[in-house]
């Protein structure tokens, strides 16, 4: 029983970190769009199936760091690693425009430097910067609901431990005692 509470104790300190809940919702949030993008790439459609869900996976991972680069530049430009408890205009703000910066960049480079992947013909882009249009309405929409899940996230283990903080004590020690 005390290996079950030592546990839930490690599992609950890591649910309770920013990085931890901005990485899991950027995970949970670009997945499924990296999948509805392929049809605006060019050759993502006739790839192989596995080959398709690795390019998408390895996009998808790009998107977290993305998200913890945007978070910790937000936390550093603010002093605090918890301004997901209560952002405000201007923390949603940097976090949204750091992602789009990185993903300008970065399809720019990807796209004109090296190559890495071509746009098909559906995929819309913007006329100075050849920039595909999904994948910058990916950082104008997801950011702000990974900043709002992740809050609620945060807020419901810090509410749990104020409401219950015996176990969260018990848990603690038991987790001492084993070391």
């Amino acid at each position: 029983m005390a290996r079950a509470r030592a546990g839930c104790g490690k599992s609950s300190r890591l649910l309770a970190t920013p990085e931890f809940n901005v990485a899991l919702f950027a995970f949970l949030l670009n997945y499924p769009w990296e999948f509805l993008q392929v049809p605006f790439f060019a050759k993502m459609p006739e790839m192989g199936h596995w080959d398709a869900v690795l390019f998408c996976t390895r996009a998808t991972l790009g998107d977290v760091l993305i998200s913890l680069v945007a978070y910790w530049v937000v936390a550093g430009g603010r002093r605090r690693r918890d301004w997901l408890r209560c952002p405000d205009a201007r923390a949603l703000l940097g976090f949204v425009a750091v992602g789009v910066v990185i993903t300008i960049g970065l399809e720019w480079h990807a796209t004109v430097l090296q190559d890495r992947w071509q746009y098909g013909e559906l995929m819309p882009t913007l006329p100075l910067l050849g920039t595909g249009l999904a994948p910058l309405l990916q950082w104008l929409l997801l950011p702000p609901l990974i900043v709002w899940l992740a809050r609620r996230q945060l807020l419901g283990v810090i509410y749990l431990q104020q409401v219950n903080p015996a176990s969260a004590a018990s848990a603690d020690s038991a987790r001492e005692k084993r070391q």
